[in-house]
């Protein structure tokens, strides 16, 4: 079983490093986000680049979604498998 905690906690530091990679990556692309909305026909330019800004964002989205619910469960398998051995340690 000592093979098995170093490989728990190589996947676990993988998945919260690529989670923050994304989220930090998804800030920064929000980042030159505009949050008014554009009427003028004249600013078709800024739209079409604000327009490509939300696309990325959403598209970046749901995956930032998945890695943070697998980190989440991959932090629960390492608190389930410290508890089960604290258990085994005092009975």
């Amino acid at each position: 079983m000592q093979g098995f905690v170093p490989i728990m906690w190589s996947v676990w530091g993988v998945l919260v490093l690529l989670a923050l990679a994304l989220k930090i990556y998804g800030g920064r692309l929000s980042r030159d986000e505009d949050d008014q909305i554009i009427l003028d026909d004249s600013f078709d330019r800024v739209k079409s680049e604000q327009a490509a800004i939300l696309a990325k964002v959403h598209k970046i989205e749901p995956i930032t979604r998945v890695v943070l619910w697998v980190a989440t469960a991959m932090t629960v398998v390492v608190i389930v498998y410290y508890a089960i051995d604290m258990y085994r340690q005092f009975q």
